[in-house]
C-alpha cells in the first residue's frame, strides 16, 4: 500500500519501463500501426505489470474522469448482491455519480477482464467484492488513482479501504451457538470454495472452533454453480443416507440451507429437536417459509451503504490515493425455528 502510485498511470510510464517511445506504445495498445511483436510483447508485458489501462475517453474530458463508479461483484443470480447494489445506488442517488456494474462469476481471469474494460472508462470510484484478486486485477487497482473499496470481506489486507464483516468470525460465532445449544454430530453442506473465499473463511473459523471444544466435521457435501433450493433437497438427503446419526447440518448460504428445510419438513424429521440446521446470509425472502431457518446477517445493505459514501466523500473532496480505511461490521446470529435455544434434555421454548 505504501509504494502505491499518487496519480493515474499514463503512457509515459510505460514507455520508460518498457523502453520504447511513447507514441510505440500508443500505437501498441490502440492495434495501430506497424510495430515488431518482439516491441508489442515488451510494450504489453510493461503496461500489465504496471497495471496501466488505457484511456478510452483522453482528450475528451478536462477533468480525465466520469462521473461512474465501477461495481465488479460475483453474482447477480446471488440473492445477496443485488441487496448490496441497491444501497449502494440509494446513496449514491444524491450525488452526481452513477453505478455501473461488472460480473466477475468468481472468476478471476474474469474479474480481470472487466476490470481492464471498466477502468478504461476512467470511473470515478471503483467498488469490488472480495480482497482476493489476481497479481494483474491488484496493479490496475493500485495504479487506477481514485478511490477503490473492496467489500464483503475484512479478513485480509485492502488495496485502499475494505467494508465488510470477518467471515472467519461469523463461522466462529455460528459454531459456538450450534456447540452451546447441545449438537455433537454436525455435517457440512457447500460449494466447492476454491472459488467462493468468502465461504472458505467461513468454513475455517467453524471448524476452528468446533476443534476447540474437541469436535470436528462429521460429514460433507460439495456442490457446484449458483446456490438453489433443489440443490439443497438434493445434498441434504445425499448425506444423511450417507450419515443418518447426524444432529446438525450447517449450510454455507440459506439458499441450500432452505431447500434443506423443506426436505426436513417433508420427511417428518423433527426441527431442531432431532436436526438442527442452520444458513447464512438473512435473506428476506425466505422468512416466509412454514418454519423460519437459523441464519446469520451479513450487514449486506450497510456494507454497501458504508461504501458508497466513502466513494462519493472522497470524490467529492478530491482525495486520491489509498487510506487503509477499514470498516468491519459486526454480524448478528438469527436463530429462527431451526436453532435450538438450550440443550436436548432441557424444554425447547416454541
Amino acid at each position: 500500500m505504501a509504494d502505491a502510485p499518487k496519480r493515474p498511470l499514463t503512457l509515459r510510464d510505460v514507455s520508460e519501463a518498457s523502453g520504447v517511445s511513447e507514441m510505440t506504445v500508443s500505437r501498441v495498445l490502440r492495434n495501430r500501426g506497424d510495430v515488431s511483436d518482439a516491441t508489442r510483447e515488451k510494450v504489453l508485458e510493461a503496461a500489465k505489470a504496471l497495471g496501466y489501462v488505457p484511456n478510452k475517453i483522453a482528450g475528451a474530458l478536462a477533468s480525465q474522469r466520469v462521473n461512474l463508479v465501477a461495481v465488479i461483484i460475483p453474482s447477480l443470480s446471488n440473492m445477496v448482491f443485488p441487496e448490496v447494489m441497491t444501497a449502494i445506488s440509494d446513496v449514491l442517488d444524491d450525488t452526481p455519480l452513477q453505478p455501473v456494474v461488472g460480473v466477475t462469476n468468481y472468476k478471476k481471469e474474469r474479474e480481470e477482464k472487466v476490470l481492464y474494460e471498466m477502468l478504461s472508462w476512467r470511473p470515478s470510484g471503483v467498488i469490488i467484492a472480495g480482497l482476493e484478486h489476481s497479481e494483474a486485477s491488484k496493479a490496475m487497482l493500485r495504479g487506477a488513482g481514485i478511490p477503490v473499496v473492496e467489500i464483503m470481506d475484512t479478513d485480509g489486507t485492502p488495496i485502499d479501504a475494505a467494508v465488510g464483516i470477518s467471515h472467519r468470525r461469523a463461522g466462529r460465532m455460528m459454531a459456538e451457538a450450534i456447540i452451546k445449544a447441545g449438537y455433537r454430530k454436525i455435517g457440512f453442506l457447500g460449494t466447492k470454495m476454491p472459488l467462493d473465499h468468502r465461504a472458505r473463511k467461513r468454513f475455517e473459523g467453524f471448524t476452528e472452533a468446533l476443534a476447540k471444544a474437541g469436535m470436528e466435521i462429521a460429514d460433507q457435501e460439495f456442490y457446484e454453480g449458483g446456490s438453489a433450493l433443489g440443490k439443497g433437497r438434493e445434498m441434504t438427503e445425499a448425506i444423511l443416507k450417507r450419515t443418518p446419526d447426524l444432529d446438525f447440518l450447517y449450510f454455507s448460504n440459506d439458499m441450500i440451507g432452505a431447500g434443506g428445510l423443506l426436505y426436513c419438513l417433508d420427511n417428518g424429521i423433527d426441527v431442531p429437536n432431532q436436526l438442527g440446521l442452520a444458513g447464512f446470509n438473512g435473506v428476506e425472502l425466505l422468512k416466509g417459509l412454514p418454519r423460519t431457518l437459523a441464519t446469520m446477517d451479513s450487514c449486506r445493505e450497510e456494507i454497501g451503504r458504508k461504501a458508497a459514501e466513502i466513494i462519493a466523500s472522497r470524490v467529492e473532496g478530491g482525495i486520491e490515493g489509498p487510506q487503509g480505511q477499514k470498516i468491519e461490521l459486526t454480524p448478528t446470529i438469527e436463530r429462527g425455528h431451526t436453532l435450538r435455544r438450550k440443550p436436548k434434555d432441557a424444554a425447547y421454548p416454541e
